[in-house]
């Protein structure tokens, strides 16, 4: 048995380094920035919402795309691609995927244990 959940959204921005779209997105949303980790990320506090919002540096079109996190990546990819997903690329840390209705995402591990958390569904 696995489990996973809606880890947050990354805000992908392809001409905007991460601290500048991280200011936008703060006030947009209302949240605080936690500024550039100097890995290409900013981060917003969405703590009290039990979400990651990051925004990040990126080589493709600027877009929206929200994270799955999981105890068993190799588990939940499989059960996605059960339900039509598509492998699109491997990262260090992330698989992307493409939803059969067109949208990318990304399947993490998980940062903390996920059993008995908010959000959190248990797979076969």
């Amino acid at each position: 048995m696995h489990h996973s959940r809606l880890a947050g959204f990354i805000i992908d921005c392809k001409d905007t380094p991460p601290d500048e779209g991280a200011r936008f997105w703060s006030a947009a949303l209302g949240l605080l920035s936690k500024g550039d980790d100097g890995h290409g990320y900013a981060e917003l506090d969405a703590s009290k919402r039990d979400l990651r919002i990051e925004v990040q540096n990126v080589m493709h079109e600027s877009r929206v795309h929200l994270d799955i996190e999981t105890d068993n990546q190799a588990a939940e990819v499989a059960r996605l691609e059960k339900l039509g997903a598509t492998r699109v690329a491997n990262g260090a840390r992330w698989v992307v995927m493409q939803a059969p209705t067109g949208q990318r995402f990304c399947v993490i591990n998980a940062r903390v244990a996920l059993a008995g958390l908010p959000g959190v569904t248990a797979w076969p």
